[in-house]
């Protein structure tokens, strides 16, 4: 109704939240083409790309100007940050070049104009002030156990509400270390399919079998809900953690941007989001190997999500998910389940590898104006053919495949490098007490072993730079 009337000025806060891929699709079409100003809040970042001309940062109590739209407001923050670093650390070298003059003929008479004119060209400076790092936060989900290689199947599945018949006819097999993203228009089923795979809602045809050693965490898409409001954040997560997680609780909810006084707030006073984050900090407790993920996205600002992508990235067993925000659906599924009409189709490869066959198909409500595609032809000529598309599918997976091995590799190395600095610790406090040095022989010994020790750490160090060169390649 409110975009019907066509106001000069549209104020929209969040417009995207609960519209399914083929309204956004539109929403993003028609405020393009929109005639007048258009002011928005979004957490979703193909949306802005696609419909914004400036992007205002609130940040650190300032608003900052970018021109363009998100991505390039990313690059160009990256941009300015390392400007003003560059021009600071020029600023102090001149600052201290200029003091070491002053203080070296401060007290020689031949010189004192010049010291004089040195300390008022220093008093006049502007220091230049770089802003605080971006509070940065990463978590992991805890090592699953190893499951069989089909983990859950239905077969010839089906489920209806009285005489409504939601999905029927569904044949699908979710199998190890797959990531399958449910696609599909609101109220088409993929909530009812996931509390299926779930064991939320027993079919009501056709079976629904587990396979070996499966251990499940279902997410669902009202889990905020089922939080205790009258619990503190810390009184919630406690009560529904394993004993053996009880003293890392403050660590989880420090990872989850809850940290001092936040833990002792009132669930019943945290935002959308804050609920959210508090709900996947008690999914983290249990180990599993299948993860069923019903929007988890949901009132998220773009950093919890980018930080939720990174450990889903990371995480090594197999996850279903439900999510409408494009960019986490692209850089996630390995397979993409349509959902549609009370049937599902599926389709190897991402959501752009979906998006490409559904056009080839002469089918665009998923969306043809991606961001992507907008500085290419969209000539269903152009799109690649089935046997390209499986050789891409290949080498994304194989290389999502070697980024977390080498994730792994890091993990261990961090511990290595931890341990070995521990070490380094205790020697430099050996090495500080002043009994040490009445001793030569166990002096000599001690700084032998520091200097050794101060070898293998460099190394370590090397190696860990290498590691993350090779990771940060991979994820490009």
């Amino acid at each position: 109704r409110l975009l019907l009337q066509r106001p000069n000025l549209l104020l929209l806060d969040e417009p995207t939240n609960h519209l399914d891929l083929p309204a956004r699709d539109w929403l993003e079409s028609y405020l393009s083409n929109y005639p007048f100003a258009v002011v928005l809040v979004s957490h979703d970042r193909y949306f802005m790309d696609q419909v914004v001309q400036r992007i205002v940062e609130v940040w650190n109590g300032d608003l900052t100007e970018y021109p363009g739209n998100y991505t390039l407001y990313l690059k160009e923050r990256d941009r300015r940050v390392a400007a003003l670093r560059a021009a600071k650390q020029r600023q102090d070298e001149e600052i201290e070049r200029v003091e070491a003059f002053i203080n070296r003929f401060r007290y020689q008479a031949n010189k004192a104009s010049q010291v004089q004119s040195r300390i008022r060209q220093v008093e006049k400076i502007v220091r230049i002030k770089i802003p605080p790092q971006r509070k940065k936060i990463a978590f992991n989900f805890p090592q699953p156990s190893r499951g069989g290689k089909e983990l859950l199947e239905l077969v010839d599945a089906g489920q209806c509400y009285g005489d409504h018949q939601v999905l029927q006819g569904v044949n699908l097999t979710v199998t190890r270390e797959e990531r399958l993203a449910l696609v599909g228009a609101n109220g088409a089923g993929k909530s009812t399919l996931m509390r299926m795979l779930a064991g939320i809602e027993q079919p009501s045809e056709g079976q629904r079998k587990e396979g070996h050693n499966l251990e499940l965490a279902y997410f669902a898409q009202d889990q905020a809900a089922t939080l205790k409001k009258t619990n503190t954040v810390l009184e919630e997560i406690t009560a529904k953690s394993p004993v053996d997680m009880v003293p890392r609780l403050r660590d989880v909810l420090g990872t989850f941007l809850f940290s001092g006084d936040d833990v002792h707030k009132r669930v019943s006073v945290l935002s959308g989001g804050e609920r959210n984050r508090l709900a996947l900090a008690i999914l983290l407790l249990r180990p599993a190997n299948l993860m069923l993920l019903d929007e988890p996205t949901n009132h998220l600002d773009l950093q919890s999500k980018d930080v939720l992508l990174q450990a889903l990235h990371n995480y090594a067993g197999t996850l279903v998910f439900v999510s409408h925000d494009r960019y986490f659906v692209d850089q996630l599924a390995t397979r993409v389940i349509d959902v549609e009409g009370g049937h599902i189709t599926s389709h190897t490869g991402n959501y752009a590898d979906f998006l490409q066959t559904k056009q080839a198909e002469g089918v665009n409500q998923h969306g043809e104006n991606r961001v992507e595609h907008t500085a290419q032809s969209n000539s269903a000529a152009d799109s690649p053919d089935k046997d390209q598309r499986k050789k891409d599918h290949a080498k994304r997976k194989e290389e999502q495949r070697l980024c977390r091995k080498l994730q792994k590799q890091l993990k261990q190395l961090e511990t290595e490098i931890e341990g070995q600095e521990q070490l380094n610790g205790e020697l430099e406090t050996q090495l500080a007490e002043p009994d040490l040095y009445q001793d030569h022989e166990q002096f000599n010994l001690k700084t032998k072993q520091h200097s050794d020790l101060a070898s293998v750490l460099e190394k370590l160090y090397q190696q860990w730079e290498q590691l993350q060169l090779e990771i940060a390649e991979l994820e490009e």
